[in-house]
């Protein structure tokens, strides 16, 4: 798919490379389940109608902030720049940007090859001057193989990285990615970063437990992609969603539950589950503001921005790396 302003560079995960993570985390005595395999077309979906819940604050807060602060944030970053965004999705909130920004070029990467080009589709319609460049591939495993789009001498790269998506990584992980970023970018480079905060145990409860069963559903999608995929048979009607806030870890933890005693087949080998067995499918870490630019600055970068809700819910952060 290559026409003029548009580009798609296809690096998407091979089967095997995704069982072998399946397999480890089925294995261990702690079962879990990489949050990387809720997004395939049917997952995405589903995720996008969880952000119209009334429960999930997160994108309708985050995307406020944008609106909201859209001219800020430009004239902190400054125009064409290389915007790069890491499981970029439906590319919804770099909309709201876009105008304001002009970035020099727009990459998107995502995992989801299908929902990604039909993203990229959408946006080369609706901003007939935009130069996308999109990649299917897992951000997950590193950009050390990732190549930024050629461009003018002058432009930085900045990272944006919306949805507060860090919270899904362990701290240690964060810290490793967010170094991650700051290599990828460069001196001057930036990152642009919504995270979500710590508030009322209540909301956040609510928020992974919507009434239409959503979040439910979306998470044992991934049962359902397991079958699909890796040649599993898995009954989801044996599982159940379960979503806490660990107040200790500071977190939202989501589960399936093996409501029976039950051996699954997966890719040849038999797994056993027993009644009552948790699979950790995701975490959801929230932060205080001073607690994520600690963390920021110990993996490299300054803090030159930072944007909140009139309720401080949410949080959109610009960090950039020294010269």
């Amino acid at each position: 798919m290559t026409a003029g302003r548009i580009r798609f560079t296809d690096r998407e995960p091979a089967p095997t490379d995704i069982l072998d993570e399946v397999l480890k985390g089925l294995r261990s005595p702690k079962k879990r389940l990489p949050p990387k395999l809720f997004y395939d077309k049917r997952g995405s979906e589903l995720f996008e109608a969880i952000c119209e819940t009334p429960e999930y604050y997160p994108t309708r807060t985050e995307t406020g902030i944008l609106h909201d602060s859209a001219a800020a944030i430009a004239e902190t970053i400054g125009q064409n720049c290389v915007l790069i965004e890491p499981g970029s999705g439906n590319s919804q909130k770099v909309q709201i940007l876009l105008e304001t920004l002009r970035p020099a070029v727009y990459m998107p990467i995502d995992i989801s090859k299908d929902h990604l080009k039909r993203s990229v589709e959408a946006l080369g319609t609706a901003y007939q001057w935009l130069h996308v460049h999109a990649v299917c591939m897992d951000y997950t495993a590193g950009f050390e193989s990732f190549e930024a789009a050629p461009v003018s001498i002058g432009s930085k790269k900045v990272v944006f990285f919306p949805g507060s998506t860090i919270g899904n990584f362990e701290p240690r992980d964060a810290l490793a990615f967010l170094r991650m970023v700051a290599r990828l970018v460069g001196r001057d480079g930036g990152l642009l970063i919504g995270v979500d905060l710590k508030k009322d145990p209540a909301v956040l409860h609510r928020a992974y437990n919507d009434a239409q069963g959503l979040t439910r559903e979306f998470n044992l999608n991934v049962l359902h992609r397991l079958n699909a995929e890796l040649d599993a048979d898995f009954d989801p009607n044996r599982f159940y969603h379960y979503a806490f806030y660990n107040a200790g870890e500071s977190r939202i933890e989501m589960h399936l539950i093996s409501r029976c005693a039950q051996n699954v087949r997966l890719a040849g080998e038999i797994l056993s589950f027993a009644e009552g067995e948790s699979v950790h499918t995701e975490n959801s870490y929230k932060y205080t503001v001073h607690e994520f630019q600690t963390l920021a600055r110990t993996a490299g970068f300054q803090v030159q921005g930072c944007w909140l809700d009139d309720r401080n819910l949410f949080s959109i952060h610009y960090f950039d790396v020294p010269s």
